[in-house]
C-alpha cells in the first residue's frame, strides 16, 4: 500500500479520473487537478487563506440573482470568459479561413426573448428616451463568410441607459427597455433606433466588487453595445462593439476590447439631423445553432 504524501498527492487524485466514461470530462478534470494542485505548491495559502479563497467562492453563489450573475462577473473581471472567447475566435477562422466577426464574451446582463420589432424601430422607451439629442442610429449588414448576404438573420441588441444601467438594475426603465431584436431583410440589411450608451462600473456590491476595492482596479468598462446574430445553419455570434471615442477602451475591467470590435460611434451633421449613428457588419460562419444560457431570467 501507497500511502499519500506531498510528492505523490496530485498522481493519486488523477489517477481516480481514468475510470471515467466521458473522455472530455476525464481530460478536464485531471488538467484542473493537475494545474490546481501546482497552485496550490506555487502559492502555499495557509489554512485562513484558503478558508478565505472557500468564502469567495461561496459568496459567489449567494450573490448571483435575477438581477445579476456574480460567477460570470468574476470570470470576466479576470479574464477568464475573454481568453476563452480569444481561443474560440482563432478557433473558428482556423476551420474557415475566410471573413469573420470576432466574438466577445456575453456578460451578465443578456436576457432571453427580447422584443422583436419591425426595422428602423426604437428600443428605447424610459425617461433617456426624451434625449433627441442623444438619438443613436444602429445599422450594418450580416453576411457569411463568403461574403453573401444573410436574410432573416436575428439581430438581437441589448446595452446599458446614458446612465450606465441595464434595464433590470434600474426601477426607472420599463421591462426590456433598450433590448430588442430584429430581422435582416434581402440584401442582409438591418437598422434600429435607441439611445447612446454610457460606460458603467460593473456591480461592485458583492464579493467581485470587494476584489476590485482590495486590488485598486477601476471598475469600469467603456460605452459599448451587445449584439447576438443567429440564424438556423449557422453559429450564434455574441460579441460587443465599442465607443471609440471611450477613455477607457484601454482600461476596460473585463478585457474585452479587441481592435476588430472598435466601432464608430459617429455624430450625425446632416440637415435636420440630430444625435450619433453607428454602422456595423457581422459575419456569421456554418455550423450548429446554439444559444448560451441567459445569465438572468
Amino acid at each position: 500500500m501507497t500511502f499519500v504524501t506531498r510528492d505523490n498527492i496530485t498522481e493519486k487524485v488523477a489517477e481516480v479520473f481514468q475510470n471515467t466514461p466521458d473522455p472530455r470530462l476525464r481530460e478536464v478534470m485531471t488538467s484542473l487537478v493537475k494545474h490546481l494542485h501546482a497552485f496550490i505548491r506555487e502559492v502555499e495559502p495557509t489554512d485562513s487563506e484558503f478558508e478565505m479563497g472557500c468564502e469567495f467562492l461561496v459568496s459567489l453563489g449567494k450573490a448571483t440573482s435575477e438581477k445579476k450573475n456574480e460567477v460570470i462577473l468574476a470570470s470576466d473581471i479576470l479574464g477568464a470568459s475573454t481568453l476563452i472567447t480569444l481561443i474560440n475566435n482563432d478557433k473558428r477562422s482556423e476551420s474557415s479561413g475566410k471573413l469573420r466577426t470576432d466574438s466577445a464574451l456575453l456578460g451578465p446582463f443578456w436576457r432571453k426573448n427580447a422584443p422583436t420589432y419591425e426595422a428602423g424601430a426604437n428600443i428605447s422607451h424610459g425617461p433617456e428616451a426624451q434625449e433627441t439629442e442623444h438619438a443613436f442610429f444602429i445599422s450594418g449588414h450580416v453576411r457569411d463568410a463568403q461574403g453573401k448576404a444573410l436574410a432573416d438573420a436575428t439581430v438581437d441588441v441589448w446595452h446599458a441607459s446614458p446612465l450606465g444601467f441595464y434595464e433590470n438594475q434600474d426601477s426607472a426603465q420599463p421591462d426590456m427597455n433598450l433590448r430588442g431584436q430584429f430581422k435582416t431583410d434581402a440584401n442582409g440589411y438591418f437598422h434600429l433606433q435607441s439611445i447612446l450608451p454610457a460606460g458603467y462600473p460593473v456591480p461592485v456590491d458583492g464579493p467581485c466588487g470587494d476584489l476590485l476595492r482590495n486590488q485598486q482596479r477601476d471598475p469600469f468598462r467603456p460605452a459599448h453595445v451587445h449584439f447576438m446574430v443567429s440564424k438556423p445553419g449557422y453559429q450564434v455570434l455574441t460579441t460587443q462593439v465599442f465607443a471609440d471615442n471611450d477613455a477607457r477602451l484601454s482600461t476596460d475591467v473585463t478585457f474585452s476590447v479587441l481592435k476588430s470590435l472598435v466601432g464608430t460611434f459617429q455624430k450625425r451633421t446632416g440637415p435636420h439631423q440630430t444625435g450619433y449613428e453607428l454602422t456595423y457588419d457581422f459575419v456569421l460562419q456554418a455550423g450548429e445553432t446554439q444559444f448560451p444560457t441567459p445569465p438572468i431570467p
